[in-house]
């Protein structure tokens, strides 16, 4: 499982993935204090996405998609 090197298309891959079936997707976020690493994954058990970081500045831009992704799951639920 390789990670993606630029934010931008591990957060446009991680939209799409969701948005073809968002019955079967989940998103991980795992910080190991001891790397200073943070690590986001997004998989639906036969893609699995993943994006590693341990820049500040990177910590806003995984709380914006994951924010992103968390109200589109809640708003399919509400249409369902």
């Amino acid at each position: 499982m390789p990670y993606y090197q630029t934010w931008e298309e591990f957060a446009r891959a991680a939209e799409k993935l969701y948005l073809t079936d968002p019955m079967k997707v989940r998103v991980v976020l795992k910080y190991r204090h001891c790397d200073g690493n943070l690590c986001i994954k997004v998989t639906d058990n036969a893609v699995c996405l993943q994006y590693k970081t341990d820049q500040a500045q990177d910590v806003k831009k995984i709380e914006k998609l994951h924010g992103k992704l968390m109200r589109l799951m809640v708003s399919k639920e509400t249409h369902n």
